[in-house]
């Protein structure tokens, strides 16, 4: 099997935690492996540079470090004012946050308790050693810093269990998260079985006393034995919903892509989980190689949304959840879809998806943000505004669903900071039709960042959240904080190098 990228490619990048300035919202793309990296813009540089200042001014009058400021609230405020600075109006954010610390603690412990359904998290099994999808590590480590193959196998650490609940439930403000896993060609390299994902569920639910943790199945149409495995999963793992990838291998072109309207092999697949009363099928689509169309020849179409109508319309008690909104990868810098958008108000494949609930009279539709609205926020923020009001005015706010794909990307907290600072700007609502965001815990951000995902998974008043702890995972983020010991601000996907 191939891998993702090319040893030409590989040698213009590195892993994120080794390169990344430790900013607490990252200042250049950061790559999960499933599409290339692009190289820092001159916007991303002058924003760290600002960060950079903020963080010195400040932080020497609270008696930090650069490093320890950055892993405050005041830290994250620094950030949302480097990128207003820059980029324009878009995030709401004061500078009191920065300049006094207790404004930014109170405004940050006003929002800890909103309700935050993380649609999309990941890591990986404590046996997993497959050369090709951590083949990057292994190439810093022997080339860049040898060291790092002698510090406990570091390169594997920081996508495994101990470190995934770090980043999710101590860094952030993630009340529940599903668990997710990927497809290959070759069963070992999978990152999680399925039965690994039900068994994390049982022990962080048994652990926390509370229903915290919710798991994917995976299914592969056209694998030998896949419908077998699919009856295994429903007898025995009772996974809250299924997970697929149209294009088969998420890493090398596949023998197993699929469409979601093939009526004689996925058709059956729909009709056995609708018996089971698992309703609720997640789809991988978009975020390809940047030379997807040379790369993954003959199979990248299957990334596209042009299967989902037929599938949604004939199975309506089915909900399709597109993982990150379709959007097509950012070939070079974004600069090309940005001036697209402002003109024309069309996202590559976001819009075609956003445009299907109506266009074809189908409810059962739903967009999931993960990497999509990571993206385009470091790259392009009025992009990522866009991004929102495209798929909101398309398919309704109540089918917009959260997601980060962390811990590829370190703690999802920059993230939705993000979604909760952002605003659209008025020209693009007026121009384009869009509605305001409002205000972080407003019901249109409330709605995304948790109520939407809970009504999917059966969770009636989500906003009760509080009604069950606190649990040991809570009294855990009460130690850790109390502990002083901060985010890391680190990535854990790769970069462009910052000097090639």
């Amino acid at each position: 099997m191939s891998t993702w990228l090319t040893p030409e490619e590989m040698r213009e990048v590195e892993p994120a935690e080794k390169g990344a300035f430790p900013s607490p919202v990252p200042t250049q793309v950061v790559s999960n492996g499933e599409f290339n990296p692009l190289p820092q813009t001159e916007n991303q540089k002058r924003v760290e540079a600002r960060i950079v200042e903020f963080a010195d001014v400040y932080g020497r009058k609270f008696g930090m470090s650069r490093r320890k400021f950055l892993q405050t609230a005041s830290g994250m405020a620094s950030a949302f004012l480097a990128m207003n600075e820059v980029y324009g109006q878009l995030f709401e954010v004061a500078e009191v946050e920065a300049s006094q610390r207790e404004a930014a603690s109170e405004r940050a412990q006003a929002l800890s308790g909103q309700f935050v359904f993380d649609d999309q998290v990941h890591f990986v099994r404590d046996d997993y050693k497959d050369d090709t999808i951590l083949n990057l590590g292994r190439f810093a480590a022997e080339h860049w810093n040898p060291t790092m193959l002698k510090d406990l196998g570091i390169e594997l650490l920081r996508y495994k269990f101990e470190n995934f609940l770090k980043e999710v439930f101590l860094d952030s403000d993630t009340k529940i998260a599903l668990l997710s896993g990927a497809p290959f060609d070759d069963p070992d390299m999978w990152l999680l079985s399925n039965d690994q994902m039900a068994r994390t569920r049982e022990l962080v639910n048994r652990i926390a006393g509370s229903r915290r943790l919710l798991c994917h199945a995976v299914f592969t149409p056209g694998t030998d034995g896949w419908m077998d495995q699919v009856d295994h999963a429903i007898e025995k793992l009772k996974p809250d919903s299924w997970k697929g990838y149209t294009v088969g291998d998420p890493l090398a072109p596949s023998q197993f892509p699929y469409r979601l309207d093939d009526e004689k092999l996925v058709y059956p697949f729909y009709e056995k989980t609708l018996k089971a009363g698992i309703k609720t099928v997640c789809v991988h689509k978009g975020l390809l190689p940047k030379d997807y169309e040379k790369s993954f020849k003959g199979v990248w179409e299957y990334a596209k949304v042009d299967d989902l109508p037929k599938a949604a319309k004939e199975w309506p008690d089915l909900n399709f959840v597109i993982y990150h909104s379709a959007l097509r990868p950012f070939i070079d810098l974004p600069e090309a879809e940005a001036e697209e958008f402002e003109t024309t108000g069309y996202i590559r494949w976001v819009s075609d998806l956003a445009a299907i609930s109506e266009r074809y009279g189908v409810k059962n539709v739903y967009a999931e943000l993960g990497t999509a609205f990571a993206n385009a926020a470091v790259t392009n923020p009025r992009l990522a505004a866009g991004l929102l009001g495209t798929l909101i005015k398309g398919m309704g706010v109540d089918h917009v669903m959260w997601g980060t794909d962390s811990v590829w990307y370190g703690s999802p907290q920059w993230q939705i900071e993000a979604l909760r600072r952002l605003e659209i700007p008025e020209d693009l609502q007026k121009k384009h039709g869009f509605t305001p965001l409002g205000p972080a815990d407003g019901p249109v951000k409330s709605a995304i960042l948790g109520e939407n995902t809970a009504k999917l998974y059966g969770m009636e008043k989500p906003t009760d959240y509080h009604a069950i702890e606190p649990d040991v995972i809570e009294k855990m983020k009460a130690e850790y904080k109390a502990s002083g010991i901060g985010r890391s601000n680190t990535p854990f996907g790769y970069i462009r190098k910052r000097r090639l």
